[in-house]
C-alpha cells in the first residue's frame, strides 16, 4: 500500500490509497468509458471498452484489488473489453450512475484520488505538456459536471477541442497534484500516467 505525500510532507486525505482500495473506486471508470448494466434488481456489472490491451489488463488487475473480479475479452468493435460478473455489491453503482438506459453523474458526486486513478487507467494519457482524460461521448450531460468535480479536487481542467470528448489538464503544478492524488502507475500502465516531462509524440 502506498500513500501520497504532499510537498509539506503530509499524507493527502484525497490520495488513491488514503482509505484503502474499495468498490466505490470503480466510479472512476464510469467517469470515462465505463457503464453499468443491471440484472433485474438483483445484481449489476461494470464494463468498459478501452483503447489498448495493456490498459485493459492493468484496469482488470486494479478491479481485482478492489474485490471485483474482472475479465478481459474483445468487444464487438474489436477493442479490448474489461467486464466484471454480475454482483450484488455493484448494485449501488448501477443505481446511482444510471437513469433508465442513460449514464448520469450521481447527485452530490465527489471525485477523489482513488476514482481519479481508475479514470486515468481507463482513459488517461499524457499529451505534450498536459494530460488528457477521455469522457464518455454517449453521456454528454456528465461532461460539465465532471469538470466541476475535478476543480473541487484541485485539478482544473478544460474541454479539449477536437473530435473526441476530452478534458485537458495543463501546468506543472497541476500535473504534480494529479500524481500526488493517483499515486504510482501500476506495472504496465506507465504510458497512461501523467509526466512532468513533456511527452513527445511520434510523427
Amino acid at each position: 500500500m502506498f500513500y501520497s505525500v504532499g510537498v509539506d510532507g503530509t499524507i493527502s486525505l484525497f490520495s488513491a490509497e488514503a482509505s484503502g482500495p474499495g468498490l466505490a473506486d470503480l466510479a472512476g471508470v464510469l467517469c470515462g468509458p465505463g457503464w453499468m448494466a443491471g440484472f433485474g434488481r438483483t445484481a449489476a456489472r461494470l464494463s468498459a471498452v478501452v483503447d489498448e490491451p495493456w490498459r485493459a489488463r492493468a484496469l482488470a488487475r486494479e478491479c481485482r484489488r478492489r474485490g471485483a473480479e474482472a475479465q478481459v475479452t474483445a468487444a464487438d468493435c474489436g477493442r479490448p473489453l474489461v467486464r466484471t460478473p454480475f454482483r450484488v455489491d455493484l448494485l449501488p453503482l448501477e443505481r446511482h450512475w444510471t437513469r433508465g438506459e442513460e449514464k448520469v453523474l450521481p447527485d452530490g458526486f465527489r471525485l477523489n484520488g482513488a476514482m481519479l486513478r481508475m479514470w486515468a487507467l481507463a482513459a488517461g494519457s499524457p499529451q505534450g505538456n498536459g494530460y488528457l482524460l477521455a469522457l464518455d461521448p454517449e453521456a454528454p450531460e456528465t461532461h460539465e459536471r465532471l469538470i466541476t468535480a475535478l476543480a473541487r479536487l484541485g485539478v482544473p481542467a478544460k474541454a479539449f477541442k477536437g473530435e473526441e470528448a476530452l478534458l485537458r489538464i495543463t501546468g506543472r503544478r497541476r500535473l504534480a497534484h494529479v500524481l500526488e492524488l493517483i499515486g504510482d502507475a501500476p506495472v504496465g500502465a506507465e504510458p497512461a500516467w501523467p509526466s512532468l516531462v513533456p511527452a513527445v509524440r511520434a510523427g
